[in-house]
């Protein structure tokens, strides 16, 4: 005979959608540690390698051309065949093209590099879905007055994992070798495949879960059967992604998304190279200096979905709730720009402390895609997000490159980057008008 509970017990809402959180930042923070592998690793690797600033800077970017490619397609998959399933493939693919990287050093001159490139684009290729996946996992699990601080945490993991991995990264490079870094990562992302595989799963479809919660989280605007509907309606056609395109709205949101990810790409790719370079820091000093702004973008990435929330709460007004943090929070990463004038690594490393954590209060894009996406294209509308914010992964380590390489600093790169942040404010402020859910024809 079933165990009856309580009735004051079986009204009281599970919190499942918490594990859910923690387990989806996790993933993200493994996730942004393959990322930034190179980063870390790409010191001793260029040089065993012979490869100077430019050819650095292509390789780093390699990453970002296939993920960008890959967004929109990616996206319609998550909408086709369900978030877990694609969710688990691509992290057990970029795992293992992780751990191949680092047998690309016992391969000669040029083979070596063109490997190398080949790999870090197949990275790209299969961690396409994980953040409109993750948009979309917020969305299932979440009621709207939570999704900003739901999303700031899984946003957050990219400063967290510096913090978790960088000096991890840096002690295998100082104790074993540049290869060791890629071996480790990759196995670690094998294991969280698994975990992956077996602990996430829809609300509807959780074991763990009561009615209570379900309720709360449908009455709330949860779309708690969205992996259900999977694969119900053709979503990646033309049509679908034009509608997108035509709207004001979105194309500001786009525009704001890359110009943040511009700061982002500098720091998980040049950054640590910048501290060992032109600072003249080792390999493992540089990593763990790496942490310190991670920390700080980390803080203020959870602060800023708590405030965004909290107005939400306040005021009712989702408008004010997204755009104060984020406003307020680029304004401060301009003191990056800082760094050209310090003297000192401690200044430096406190000024990129300051402009981190400004961009975390204002990394609240994906709340923001939570909000306005039309429901029947929640994976499509993040894949189309995802591309435009990730270009700047193409684009800022070969500009950045390019000015080392011809300037012999770090000095414009750092005016590209506050450039951007100033960019970001206009195009939420003038583009975007007031944030509402996109609705298309039926």
């Amino acid at each position: 005979m079933e165990k009856m509970m309580p009735t004051d017990q079986a009204a009281r809402p599970t919190r499942i959608r918490y594990r859910i959180i923690v387990l989806i930042f996790a993933i993200t923070t493994l996730n942004y540690a393959d990322r930034a592998t190179f980063s870390i690793a790409g010191g001793a690797a260029s040089s065993e390698l012979g490869l100077d600033a430019v050819e650095t800077g292509y390789i780093l970017s390699a990453f970002a051309w296939a993920y960008v490619l890959a967004q929109i397609p990616g996206g319609a998959l998550l909408d086709r065949f369900g978030t877990k399933s694609v969710y688990v493939a691509a992290i057990a693919i970029w795992s293992a093209c992780t751990a191949v990287q680092g047998f690309v050093g016992w391969l000669p001159g040029l083979t070596a590099v063109t490997t190398l490139f080949a790999m870090r684009f197949l990275v790209g290729l299969a961690e396409a879905p994980s953040f409109p996946g993750n948009a979309r996992l917020v969305s299932a699990w979440f009621p709207a007055r939570e999704r900003g601080t739901a999303s700031a945490i899984f946003n957050s993991a990219q400063y967290f994992s510096l913090v978790a991995f960088a000096p991890l990264m840096g002690w295998l490079v100082h104790e074993f070798s540049w290869r060791a870094v890629f071996w480790v990562m990759g196995v670690l992302g094998l294991l969280a495949a698994l975990i992956f595989q077996l602990f996430i799963h829809g609300p509807d479809r959780h074991p763990a879960i009561n009615a209570a919660e379900i309720e709360l989280i449908r009455d709330g605007g949860g779309q708690i059967n969205l992996e259900g509907v999977s694969g119900s309606t053709k979503v990646f056609d033309w049509a679908n992604i034009r509608r997108l395109l035509a709207s004001r709205m979105m194309l500001g949101i786009y525009l704001g998304q890359y110009c943040i990810n511009v700061l982002t790409y500098f720091f998980v790719t040049w950054f640590p190279i910048y501290l060992v370079s032109e600072r003249g820091l080792s390999i493992l000093q540089a990593g763990f200096a790496a942490a310190v702004p991670a920390i700080c973008g980390f803080v203020g990435g959870l602060a800023g979905g708590v405030i965004s929330d909290k107005i939400l709460a306040r005021t009712g007004d989702i408008d004010r709730a997204r755009k104060v943090p984020l406003v307020s929070g680029m304004l401060l990463a301009t003191t990056i720009l800082g760094c050209v004038w310090a003297k000192q690594e401690w200044m430096v490393i406190a000024l990129m402390s300051l402009a981190f954590f400004g961009k975390g209060v204002a990394s609240l894009g994906w709340a923001i895609m939570a909000d306005v996406a039309p429901r029947q294209l929640a994976g499509l509308s993040g894949g189309v997000f995802n591309m435009f914010g990730n270009t700047a992964g193409i684009i800022t380590p070969i500009v950045v490159g390019y000015i080392v390489a011809t300037t012999g600093s770090f000095d414009f790169a750092l005016g590209f980057v506050a450039f951007h942040c100033l960019i970001t404010i206009v195009a939420y402020t003038v583009i975007v008008g007031p944030i509402r859910r996109l609705e298309l024809p039926a």
